[in-house]
């Protein structure tokens, strides 16, 4: 698949900020420290960052529902691993679309469109809890809202994170009430400044709407909703294991704020697997609570090599066993 200006840009920044994070720092030092560190804490770990990937299978088969029925959650979770795998090697998130052909490929009831429509709706909870989970950490008295990060506090971080998901949500609540009127509002917005882009709105709109069905059913709503906050309470809880691996002293609330400020981080382009974009987030963050670079730059290199190989491996094993090609998805 070639990458496009958005994958070379996104390789491009990743590249500058492994460079920032790595700039100054002793390797040796990096090296001495993550080999001194706990194994069988990194191996529990990483052993929790995989186990967040069938919980979000068992989440997608809930968001499924209203238009697929209740799926089997054997192909789901092949479809999840092998986005993740491709999420892994290819720019761009090419793994979302990885993730939906998988799912339409083994499951032929389940429309390509319907399936990937669904991972809108998938996203959406994700940021909603994931951003909730910051601003909470931020509740912690050891939270350290005086900290800056090139001049803005972290609390403003926190603050400015939860206005935009306010503001988010209240533009999926009026997408869920009044489908028709808003997306007419937006044909006529992106119409009046680009006539080619009409369409494909109300298309991207539409489907979009369609995969919130489980919004409007709210014992399905509150089924996703506990997945996705187990989800990233698991995840958490990987990243606390990887901070008591290397002896890093802070609260478990830090390993909440430090999820939702990589989640922010991840959202720009960047290279496959988000190289990079982890690490820098990683730096900063555990730097506003003390922690010395040396320690977070090992925390961030160690816990994204050990989280990233369980589910690439296992992502690649069942792209070979579904005799998937590349080429299949750059036609896709």
């Amino acid at each position: 698949m070639r990458p496009g200006w958005r994958g070379v840009f996104g390789i491009a920044l990743s590249a500058l900020l492994l460079w920032w994070t790595l700039h100054g720092e002793d390797l040796g030092e990096v090296w001495r420290v993550l080999t001194s560190s706990s194994l069988p804490l990194w191996i529990a770990s990483a052993a929790a960052a995989t186990a967040i990937f069938p919980l979000r299978a068992r989440r997608w088969q809930a968001i499924l529902a209203p238009r697929a029925g209740r799926l089997p959650l054997l192909p789901l979770w092949r479809a999840t691993a092998i986005g993740m795998m491709v999420n892994n090697v290819f720019p761009a998130r090419a793994g979302e679309f990885a993730r939906a052909f998988a799912l339409s490929r083994s499951r032929t009831e389940v429309p390509f469109t319907t399936a990937f429509a669904s991972l809108v709706v998938d996203r959406l909870f994700d940021g909603t809890v994931v951003l909730s989970m910051l601003l909470l950490a931020t509740l912690d008295p050891r939270f350290p809202a005086d900290a800056t990060i090139y001049g803005m506090s972290a609390a403003r971080i926190a603050f400015s994170a939860g206005a935009f998901l306010g503001a988010v949500l209240v533009g999926v609540a009026a997408l869920v009430f009044f489908p028709a009127l808003i997306i007419r509002i937006a044909e006529g917005v992106v119409g009046a400044v680009w006539a080619g882009g009409k369409a494909k709105v109300h298309d991207l709109l539409t489907a979009f709407a369609a995969g919130l069905g489980v919004v409007r059913e709210p014992a399905l709503a509150l089924e996703v909703l506990f997945w996705t906050v187990l989800h990233w309470i698991v995840n958490a809880l990987a990243f606390w294991l990887g901070f008591k691996a290397l002896g890093v002293d802070t609260p478990l609330s830090a390993a909440f704020f430090l999820q939702g400020l990589i989640a922010i981080g991840v959202a720009v382009p960047s290279s496959p697997g988000f190289f990079g974009v982890f690490e820098a987030a990683s730096k900063v963050g555990l730097g506003l609570y003390g922690v010395s670079t040396e320690l977070a730059v090992s925390w961030g290199l160690g816990f994204h090599i050990l989280s990233f190989i369980p589910i690439t491996v296992i992502g690649a094993w069942y792209f070979s066993r579904m005799h998937l090609h590349v080429s299949d998805l750059s036609a896709r």
